[in-house]
């Protein structure tokens, strides 16, 4: 009897130890590898997401050999109108990225960008994870490297002392209502200001709230290519970090700060020295460019 309790006594410690254990989350989840031409396969990735249930908000080609679709769904937009400044997180980004004669296939993971931008309801991500695994597999999770980050980790994360969190965005314009916000960045992304372009919109349900993901376009600091090219040397690639955000969050409009944005994509990435030659210093000019650019495009002053 008493060997009986006491193996019962060990199973249950051993239980208890794997159930408090730490999960550690990832930015991006590689689906599949497959080869062909870029097109074909973006063709293919979009019926297979459509298959699964999801909306294509939008899709583009930042630059030569990657292409990048948006996509929502009910659960995603469920999770963003109950969360304060959730709009952020109403869509996934799924990358098609070819490199020499292969192609890799790789979306965000919903779970870590839910706790990123502090969604209140993880059910909702792990469903669209769910959905997302099946409609395009799961090889691996990657993009922190050696770092470990769990979903309180990200709830609070920043890159370093005196750097921005997700509560201290960019505030790039005001206006006398959200429907004349909204209405000046459709013109400024129109016009293509600050080399600034539409890629989607998604209208949060239920609230004054709207986000757009925007292509950098320009040929400088804020650009797409200038900044991947500098920093996204590791495999698998991290495209499914583009596009940026503008949201519009009742008569203002406001962007995730750079050093932010990109850092929660790369939390490992050193700031001064790496084996690739991939580091934050490539792209010190980056933040304040990339503001400078949605400022322009929001219609605000600099």
């Amino acid at each position: 009897m008493f060997r009986k309790f006491f193996m019962a006594g060990l199973i249950f410690i051993a239980g208890s130890s794997l159930a408090m254990a730490e999960v550690y989350l990832k930015p991006f989840t590689l689906g599949y590898t497959t080869s062909g031409e870029l097109e074909a396969v973006v063709e293919e990735v979009k019926g297979k997401l459509q298959a699964a249930g999801f909306e294509i908000a939008g899709d583009y080609t930042p630059y030569a050999g990657a292409a990048v679709i948006a996509v929502s769904n009910d659960s995603l937009k469920k999770a963003a109108a109950s969360s304060e400044f959730g709009g952020y997180g109403a869509a996934m980004r799924v990358a098609v990225t070819k490199i020499g004669d292969e192609i890799e296939v790789s979306y965000t993971n919903p779970v870590y960008w839910a706790n990123a931008y502090r969604l209140n309801d993880l059910s909702d991500a792990e469903q669209v994870k769910a959905a997302l695994q099946q409609a395009l597999g799961r090889q691996q999770d990657f993009g922190t490297g050696d770092k470990q980050l769990t979903a309180e980790d990200l709830r609070e994360y920043h890159y370093m002392f005196g750097m921005e969190y997700f509560d201290d965005p960019s505030e790039l314009a005001e206006y006398d209502s959200y429907e004349e916000a909204v209405a000046a960045v459709e013109q400024g992304l129109a016009e293509g200001r600050g080399g600034v372009r539409k890629v989607y919109r998604i209208d949060i349900p239920g609230k004054q709230e709207t986000v757009f993901g925007v292509a950098l376009t320009a040929d400088n600091c804020s650009g797409d290519e200038y900044i991947m090219s500098r920093i996204d040397k590791d495999r698998p690639r991290s495209t499914a970090h583009l596009p940026y955000e503008m949201l519009v969050s009742g008569d203002e409009v406001y962007a995730l700060y750079a050093r932010f944005r990109i850092a929660i994509s790369w939390p490992h990435l050193p700031m001064l020295q790496s084996e690739t030659g991939a580091t934050f210093f490539n792209i010190m000019c980056a933040p304040n460019a990339i503001e400078e650019a949605l400022i322009e495009a929001a219609g605000g002053e600099d």
